[in-house]
């Protein structure tokens, strides 16, 4: 008896039995032939300060935001912070922040809460949100290194701790900071990119193993000096897989890299 098999009908067996070997081989690696992927989680309910520390006279949920204000009546001895409950190391956070008055906040990351220097003090890396332009989305070493790259730079810090520019990510975006504007932080390893309305504005690989830090939390500022409202909502987070590192021969510093002075 002679049995006419079309080519589309062998193509789609082939293909289901290479699939079904493939999953066999790959099972013993990790189960199955797709691995589960991190999703992004809400850490702000919209309504609550739940998950979330901080003094309770500088804030609260407004326009279910987070909501940080500041007065000149009773102004701040130093910056303070809401703090999230949570510990991130390798991540990808993403939230919309709109800021009003004359002065400037950020979001902390891999940071420490530094319960013996005051009141909701924090210390850490920082993405800044600032009215300079050349400021915004920045990266700021709170209660450390200070500035460690501007906006439009790519930054490599050496061993020593001595800071070096080694490009660009493109013109300095010019923005109405009391309009909402997205934020990201992807934190790899010692790699840290900051991103503005979907668009990368600093980046920096961190080879001082003295002044970087790999783990720590998140945390919102209100600033000390002029009175401020600053706004927070759809904050999201990712846990990215550990690893990421890249060494000095990974990423050699480049011919023409200019010294940081100063900084």
């Amino acid at each position: 008896m002679n049995v006419n098999i079309s080519k589309p009908l062998i193509t789609r067996l082939m293909k289901r039995n290479l699939i079904a070997i493939v999953s066999l081989l790959m099972a013993p690696l990790g189960g199955g032939l797709i691995a589960a992927e991190s999703v992004f989680e809400s850490i702000f309910d919209g309504h609550t300060l739940k998950g979330w520390s901080g003094d309770p006279k500088l804030w609260s949920v407004q326009d279910r935001s987070i909501t940080g204000v500041t007065t000149d009546e009773e102004p701040l001895e130093y910056n303070k912070f809401l703090i999230w409950d949570g510990e991130v190391e390798n991540f990808h956070l993403r939230a919309k922040v709109r800021l009003i008055g004359n002065s400037n906040s950020g979001i902390q990351y891999r940071s420490e809460h530094l319960r013996s220097e005051g009141e909701y003090v924090v210390g850490g890396y920082q993405c800044d949100i600032h009215p300079k332009p050349e400021n915004n989305g920045m990266l700021y070493h709170e209660r450390g290194r200070g500035i460690v790259a501007k906006h439009g730079q790519k930054v490599m810090v050496d061993k020593s701790g001595d800071k070096w520019i080694t490009g660009t990510t493109g013109p300095i975006q010019q923005i109405e900071l009391e309009e909402w504007n997205t934020f990201e932080i992807i934190a790899t390893g010692n790699k840290l990119v900051h991103k503005l309305n979907g668009k990368v504005c600093a980046e920096i690989i961190d080879h001082d193993r003295e002044g970087r830090s790999m783990k720590g939390i998140i945390a919102l500022q209100v600033h000390r000096g002029p009175a401020m409202r600053v706004q927070m909502k759809d904050v999201e987070l990712k846990h990215l897989p550990a690893g990421g590192m890249l060494s000095l021969a990974d990423v050699p510093l480049p011919a023409g890299a200019e010294k940081v002075p100063g900084r």
